[in-house]
């Protein structure tokens, strides 16, 4: 497997959508990073966050029996995540990954410097839509997320091989999704 750039990452966006809307370039006055970067892509966050408001004594929350109740719509500029709490999000670009790609997210620094964690599984090949985003507030007082701006660092690796099948082969659970997606066992 090998790193691709941002020549690659580049093309690929433009003939081929890999990447929907594309920023180029990553520096923003006043802005967390965002956009192409040497070696991968800054996604944004957009403007809608489900947090979760489950109460103390509360049912478990379940993969296997989501409760959409357990969380709460947050809409605007920002979304404040309260102490060792988190919230869904799902970031501003669309993704439609090739054949021969797999791809590993980063959290930015910037948020982990605040005890933010953010987790997004890697995106299978031939995988597609928007990036449901689980954001960590793992630190002891709220913190801020900001819309519209970085979250995570997408990393691109090619294989030196096709897959045998790809994640729209399986017609897997995630494909396409248009919106923040909770958790699905099928």
């Amino acid at each position: 497997m090998s790193v691709k750039s941002d020549m690659w990452i580049r093309e690929m966006s433009k003939k081929h959508g890999m990447i929907a809307p594309f920023a180029e370039g990553k520096k923003r006055k006043g802005k967390i990073s965002y956009g192409l970067s040497s070696y991968g892509y800054d996604m944004r966050v957009a403007d809608e966050f489900r947090v979760f408001a489950g109460k103390p004594g509360a049912a478990a929350s379940d993969p296997k029996n989501h409760d959409e109740a357990l969380f709460q719509t947050v809409k605007g500029k920002h979304c404040v995540i309260p102490a060792n709490s988190f919230a869904l999000g799902r970031s501003v670009e669309y993704f439609r990954i090739p054949r021969n790609i797999l791809t590993i997210c980063f959290g930015k620094s910037t948020y982990a410097r605040c005890g933010v964690i953010v987790n997004v599984t890697p995106f299978e090949p031939e995988w597609e839509g928007f990036v449901t985003i689980s954001i960590v507030n793992g630190s002891s007082a709220p913190v801020k997320i900001h819309s519209n701006e970085g979250i995570a660092q997408v990393v691109f690796l090619e294989s030196d091989e096709q897959c045998e099948t790809s994640y729209a082969d399986k017609k897997g659970k995630y494909q396409a999704q248009k919106k923040i997606t909770s958790a699905k066992v099928q």
